[in-house]
């Protein structure tokens, strides 16, 4: 198991949040509350209780489990007796039989001369469709809570129950300061595993950034050292994460995950996904809301100049995306013993896999980037299609998107080991490029393996690209 890395900034989040409850004590209502919100096994409930460990301040961490309001409220008095809070004992000898109850004896419980951290983790368990918990949360904030120098921290993996919980009109509306967790970036994956830039972004496409995944990667060892190991351990992180997570999101049955493998398989379109999940347009309508509304697909226009209704479809975890395509339908051939021959198709369709699901990670790389001396800014960073494919640009810049004012750059990507940027790619760029704008504009390139003609406005490796997220 590697060490706790990253997360410098959500640390410090969490610290400052901390120091001013501290300063508040003796104050009316010195209480503050966040809530954390980030996909399964992004390690959101490792960052707070590393974050807790190390205050300093006294603690109750809380995991709910989807149970009965009885078995939870249990769960809540048992793991406030392994708390640090020097009153704990008063939540297991009250046994509260309700939330109401609950948040009163855990505001008794509470120190009021120093500062304390109270964690109620996947609070989306305990929210039900009335509102009720929501409700009881808010009215014993108001009462008790907030009247206490605690830093209550609310974590949920469901992104869209966490953003109602703060939403105008519910019962605990802009009552405590958002914040997401996502994964690790592919500098902090690139750190964790002593990888180069290059790898790291390898690295990062694979595991997703998911710090269980990065933790079974041996350090310094290369993608292929890595899924050798991987593909002849049937329970190995990268295996089973990714049907672990779709078990908690979908029953198996669910028209919402056949459309998740249908674009996971590399469908993007609209009809291609209805053919390929088998489902007609109406419940893939349905399906495609669920899945943007999870955040687990993203539904794309192309950036133009021009109105367009060619909307692409793609996963947004490349994890996920690389288990869907190359990981899932293999797993009967891995789980007898077969990984070397899953392996052996990975090698076959890395290249084109790996082309295309790098593009996004490039993009926000280059948004974080520019200004530069060499792009300007660009508040919108996406790409352009047309409906037969015929034009496709990797990378355009403009002031907006989709339709966009002024088109700042554009670009192209050549991720591959051994083939650098060369005088073709540049004559496709600038054609292509035509057929989006007559007029001039700058020209970029994103290579893996550095550039081959001259021509170019800007030009971007790995080591500058890794620069987007400083540690």
């Amino acid at each position: 198991m590697v060490d706790f890395v990253g997360r410098r900034q959500e640390l410090a989040t969490l610290e400052r949040e901390l120091q001013k409850v501290a300063v508040g004590v003796g104050s009316e209502r010195p209480g503050r509350c966040v809530m954390l919100r980030g996909r399964r096994r992004v390690g959101k409930s490792r960052l707070v209780e590393r974050f807790a460990e190390q205050s300093g301040a006294p603690f109750l961490f809380y995991a709910a489990i989807g149970a009965s309001p009885r078995d939870e409220l249990a769960r809540l008095a048992r793991d406030a007796q392994a708390s640090t809070l020097p009153l704990a004992q008063l939540v297991a000898a009250a046994r509260p039989e309700s939330w109401d109850a609950a948040f009163d004896v855990l505001a008794a419980a509470l120190p009021a001369d120093r500062a304390s951290v109270l964690v109620i983790d996947e609070v989306p368990y305990l929210m039900d469709t009335d509102g009720a918990f929501e409700g009881m949360l808010q009215r014993a904030w108001d009462r008790v809570l907030e009247t206490k120098p605690v830093l209550l921290v609310l974590i949920g993996s469901d992104l869209s129950m966490m953003e109602a919980l703060n939403s105008y009109g519910r019962p605990f509306h802009q009552r405590g300061r958002e914040m997401v967790l996502g994964p690790l970036n592919p500098a902090e994956v690139g750190r964790m595993l002593g990888l180069d830039p290059a790898e790291a972004f390898d690295a990062a496409l694979v595991t997703g950034g998911l710090p269980l995944i990065c933790a079974e990667w041996p350090h310094g060892a290369g993608l292929w050292d890595f899924l050798g190991e991987a593909l002849h351990d049937p329970v190995s992180a990268l295996l089973v994460s990714a049907e672990r997570s779709l078990a908690a999101e979908f029953p198996p049955q669910a028209q919402a995950r056949s459309v998740l493998a249908a674009i996971g398989s590399g469908e993007r379109t609209f009809t291609n996904i209805a053919r390929a999940a088998g489902i007609g347009a109406t419940p893939l309508q349905r399906a495609l809301e669920l899945l943007t509304e999870k955040r687990m697909v993203a539904a794309e226009l192309p950036v133009s100049l021009r109105p367009s209704k060619d909307r692409r479809y793609r996963v947004t975890d490349p994890y996920l995306r690389f288990w869907l395509h190359l990981l899932g339908p293999s797993m009967e051939e891995i789980e007898r013993g077969r990984g070397d021959l899953t392996l052996a198709r990975i090698r076959e369709n890395w290249t084109s896999w790996r082309g295309r699901a790098v593009e996004p990670l490039i993009r926000e790389a280059l948004a974080r980037i520019l200004p530069d001396d060499q792009l300007p800014a660009a508040p919108a960073v996406g790409g352009y299609w047309t409906r037969t494919n015929d034009v496709e640009i990797d990378i355009v810049g403009a002031d907006r998107a989709p339709i966009a004012k002024e088109l700042l750059f554009v670009g192209s990507i050549k991720w591959l080991e051994q083939s650098p940027f060369d005088r073709h790619d540049l004559a496709v760029l600038h054609r292509h490029r035509a057929a989006l704008t007559p007029d001039p504009v700058l020209v970029a390139a994103v290579s893996r393996s550095g550039i081959d003609c001259p021509g170019l406005d800007a030009s971007y490796g790995p080591c500058d690209l890794l620069t987007a997220w400083p540690l």
